[in-house]
């Protein structure tokens, strides 16, 4: 729950959610039980809601197939809903001690200094990345895990972004501190943006959706982007296709899973 919460979300905003998550739902059939528009409400301002979505389809695949409990096997963990390849590793290393890779922006900038000598990572690559840092894990289990978890505070607090704090670095070695920290000179990375993007009309199309106890009318979802009528639709067009919202027959919209069958 929390490492998909974390996929492109800070902690600070991450933490209060997750602790009425883990209270509410404490295990997989506990959300199992309960609706799509509820998972999705209890999302808030995450943002990137179909992350709720997954994880409540992935919750009803623990309670029915695995015994409510969370494999510890990478590969199964990869053959659930909304489970990627960083999530998947991430379990089976910081839950079950597992020796495998696992890699996330702070740790691929880390081993871009310390090992490649680049003072940035560039744009990921999967394949490469994992095998970067799968050569670098002790061959022991749970040194190999204590190894992945170090890795990663390090970049998040010492090997930073912007002035890296290389005086109090606990590695005896960096390529790039030893290459006189040249500047990065690879192609630039990709940043997204969020203001005025489909992103922010999409959040503010469910925010009128999250606070409503009943399907609401087109109206109430007009007034919330009027600068630019075309994406609006566009916006809450894509939140049906993507199964975040239903619409009723009557041309009512509501999240994902609250349309009773009556009302259609």
């Amino acid at each position: 729950m929390s490492e998909i919460m974390l996929q492109q979300t800070p902690v600070s905003r991450v933490a209060p959610i997750w602790e009425l998550w883990v209270q509410r739902w404490p295990v997989p059939s506990a959300m199992a039980a309960s609706s799509q528009a509820e998972v999705l409400r209890a999302w808030g301002k995450l943002g990137y809601p179909r992350r709720a979505l997954r994880l409540h389809e992935c919750a009803g695949v623990l309670a029915a197939e695995h015994g409510d409990v969370v494999p510890t096997d990478v590969e199964v963990l990869l053959g659930l809903p909304g489970i990627g390849a960083y999530t998947a590793r991430a379990v089976a290393c910081f839950a079950y001690g597992q020796r495998v890779p696992v890699v996330d922006t702070n740790v691929r900038r880390v081993v871009a200094r310390a090992v490649h000598g680049s003072a940035e990572a560039g744009n990921p690559s999967t394949t490469r990345d994992l095998a970067d840092v799968a050569a670098l894990l002790p061959r022991d289990r749970a040194r190999a895990a204590q190894y992945s978890a170090a890795l990663m505070e390090l970049g998040a607090t010492v090997c930073t972004a912007r002035n890296p704090k290389c005086s109090i670095c606990p590695l005896t070695t960096c390529a790039w501190v030893a290459a006189g920290r040249p500047a990065y000179d690879g192609p630039a990375r990709t940043v997204q943006k969020f203001a005025g993007t489909d992103r922010q009309v999409r959040g503010r199309l469910m925010d009128v959706l999250r606070e409503s106890s009943s399907p609401v009318e087109r109206a109430r979802l007009d007034v919330v982007w009027l600068q630019d009528p075309a994406q609006r639709d566009r916006a809450l067009d894509s939140l049906l296709v993507d199964g975040l919202v239903e619409q009723t027959e009557n041309g009512l919209f509501a999240l994902a899973g609250e349309v009773s069958a009556d009302s259609r």
